[in-house]
């Protein structure tokens, strides 16, 4: 038993706690958390700054992990896909797994503890069976033409299958609207029903992804012709991509945005409302600020989804698109940029709303019986995340 205690307890389910003291076990199941005891204060580790729990990476691409370094910067959203597809198969194996098992040790070291992993195959399977970092795998498959849509989701089915023989958590969903056939949506929609299970989507990541659904033109659109797509297979609805897809996975339990880069106040409201025709208002938003910085230069408006009282989670994205793997360097992104932001708040979105998304009810708050783990955060400035704050990972 240990008794670890703070400047702060961010314990998330209550206020912070000043000089608060977590018992747990060997496990590092919560015991207990309490005001300062002074009557034990010599049994007590004290540590200087925040602790809070483990972060919870809500959105990543854990097989791209062999392209860091080798996709441009700010190339907007096109220009980092065709970047993409153009570099992404041409490594050999040994290197795609050595870079998948670097970046998981990366993610540990830098207090995650549960991944919201997408794959498109099954590269980084070997390596999440280990058991290092606790995933749910988000199966994702795509495909514009409706004749093929049955067997694209055969296909996802036999790579959910590999994972459930595992015993690993995952679901299978769309990559992004402008990638989906209705067909293939509505396949989607009803397995996730029938089995009770997650889904996530890339959303509004550009504005040239809602033009080619109000208008078949645009940026997106014009790349998608110039490589040979056939663009007669894109709806064009005449409303922006969220409210052209939404409908169509109206009865997954769950759902997570990500990205969301353009979404406007309007969006935010109408998609947890009745109005997108979604039995359940449990909507996500997950965020991906530095993928955002190095593929658009742009960050969401935060303070719009705040106003709607929306769940945020934060995610890394892949290290194709972003220079870490580090939930703590997302949040200094969103607070250089937002400082208004509380760290209540920004500790909140990078824990609990993710724990909570997932499913992984032991993670995300510090309260008794849980096992969240413990990151430690240190060098803040008046409790706010600076350009010198670290994370160091305690349990």
């Amino acid at each position: 038993m240990r008794k670890i205690s703070a400047d702060y307890i961010f314990t998330i389910s209550t206020d912070p706690i000043k000089n608060g003291v977590i018992t747990i076990d060997k496990e590092g199941t919560i015991l207990n958390v309490e005001h300062p005891d002074i009557n034990n204060s010599e049994m007590v580790e004290h540590f200087e700054g925040v602790i809070c729990p483990g972060f919870i990476n809500s959105h990543c691409h854990l097989e791209l992990s062999h392209l860091q370094n080798e996709v441009s910067e700010n190339t907007g959203m096109t220009g980092f896909i065709t970047e993409l597809i153009g570099k992404r198969f041409n490594y050999p194996e040994e290197k795609i797994e050595q870079a998948i098992i670097a970046a998981e040790t990366k993610m540990i070291k830098n207090g995650i503890v549960a991944v919201g992993d997408i794959s498109n195959n099954n590269s980084t399977f070997k390596q999440k069976s280990k058991g290092e970092l606790l995933y749910h795998t988000f199966i994702e498959i795509f495909s514009l033409d409706p004749n093929k849509a049955e067997e694209v989701f055969n296909t996802g089915r036999k790579l959910s299958n590999e994972l459930s023989d595992l015993n690993l958590s995952n679901s299978i969903v769309p990559h992004a609207p402008y990638t989906m056939s209705e067909k293939l949506l509505t396949l989607i929609n009803e397995y996730a029903s029938k089995n009770n299970s997650l889904l996530s989507i890339h959303n509004q990541e550009s504005a040239g992804e809602s033009e080619l659904f109000i208008s078949q033109s645009g940026s997106m659109f014009d790349t998608f012709k110039s490589m040979g797509i056939n663009t007669d297979l894109m709806r064009k609805t005449g409303l922006n991509s969220l409210k052209s897809t939404l409908p169509f996975l109206k009865d997954a339990e769950k759902l997570q945005l990500v990205h969301n880069t353009y979404s406007s106040l309007e969006d935010i409201g109408w998609a947890i409302s009745k109005d997108s025709g979604r039995k359940t208002s449990d909507v996500y938003w997950c965020t991906c600020p530095n993928a955002n910085m190095y593929i658009e230069n742009k960050l969401p408006d935060y303070n719009l989804f705040i106003q709607e009282n929306a769940k945020l989670t934060i995610g890394t994205d892949s290290l194709a698109s972003n220079w870490s793997l580090s939930i703590l360097d997302e949040i200094k992104t969103i607070t250089k940029h937002f400082p208004e932001i509380p760290l209540q708040t920004l500790l909140t979105w990078a824990t609990k709303n993710g724990a909570n998304f997932l499913k992984f009810d032991h993670l995300g708050v510090i309260e008794k019986g849980k096992k969240p783990g413990l990151n430690l955060l240190t060098n803040l400035e008046n409790l706010k995340i600076s350009d010198k704050t670290e994370v160091i990972k305690i349990i």
